[in-house]
C-alpha cells in the first residue's frame, strides 16, 4: 500500500499539472476581480457615483468606452 509520503508526492504532481493547465486562466481572473474590487474601494472612498464595469474595466458615468464593439453589436 501507499504510504504518507508517496501519496505527498502524487498529490504533488497532481497540483502542478493542475496549475499549468489552469494557472493562466486563474491569473487573469484574479487580476480582473482586483481591479473591480480596487475600482469599487476607490469609489467608495470618494462617495462619488457608481463605476460601471464593462469587461473588466472602469469607465466613469459620461465617459466613452473606446471605438471597441462589443460581442453581438454592429
Amino acid at each position: 500500500m501507499f504510504g504518507l509520503s508517496e501519496l505527498a508526492i502524487i498529490l504533488i504532481v497532481v497540483i502542478a499539472v493542475l496549475a499549468v493547465r489552469k494557472g493562466p486562466e486563474l491569473t487573469r481572473t484574479a487580476g480582473r476581480s482586483a481591479r473591480i474590487l480596487k475600482a469599487e474601494a476607490r469609489a467608495g472612498r470618494e462617495g462619488g457615483p457608481e463605476p460601471k464595469v464593462v469587461q473588466g474595466e472602469v469607465l466613469r458615468p459620461g465617459t466613452t468606452g473606446g471605438t471597441e464593439q462589443g460581442p453581438g453589436t454592429r
